[in-house]
């Protein structure tokens, strides 16, 4: 998938778009709302950017975990070519390397949740100053459907493209809602 990235002013414009591109055929988690004014996007009922992906916390942990399996790779080679396996065993090694692991995973999301997405930082003084940021994720077949509708709108503000979440992504959260949709 691909996602395009769309400024705009008004947020009553902004859940038009989001109705008539649900109206077309495209669903709900394909579209987000990044803003400033949670108050109005909840009012408004629109599909915001959950909090924990709005910043950089899985990245942050991501490069965490490489540096602490690298660290407890480290850790494990270090107790072996010492010899103190030997004498000790290996079970107080391999504790220090999960710990190893688990402290820089941590200490990268503490990291990572101190910086905006790397994907919306390049939006932070539009947001900062009252815009507002539309996010769709589209399929190459849903390409026109999206130049169709956004055509409509003309003070929406075509700002980039990323790369979009991954179809089986999509395909999960549309099941998720389906199901809780049709749960009592």
């Amino acid at each position: 998938m691909k996602r395009y990235f769309f400024l705009a002013d008004n947020l009553d414009k902004l859940a038009a778009i989001e109705h008539d591109l649900q109206e077309n055929g495209l669903s709900r988690p394909q579209i987000h709302v990044l803003s400033h004014d949670d108050c109005g996007v909840t009012r408004r009922r629109l599909n915001d950017v959950e909090a924990v992906l709005r910043k950089d916390v899985v990245y942050a942990m991501q490069r965490g975990a490489i540096i602490g399996a690298a660290g407890a790779t480290l850790a494990l080679a270090a107790a072996h070519y010492s010899g103190l396996t030997t004498a000790v065993g290996w079970a107080p090694f391999v504790f220090l390397a999960i710990v190893v692991l688990g402290f820089f995973t941590w200490e990268g999301g503490l990291l990572g949740i101190q910086e905006p997405h790397r994907d919306f930082r390049r939006f932070e003084q539009a947001l900062n100053s009252g815009r507002h940021l539309l996010v769709i994720d589209v399929n190459s077949h849903e390409q026109n459907l999206l130049n169709r509708v956004t055509a409509h709108y003309p003070e929406l503000e075509f700002s980039g493209t990323g790369d979009g979440a991954p179809n089986w992504f999509i395909g999960l959260q549309n099941k998720w809602r389906n199901f809780v949709e049709v749960m009592p």
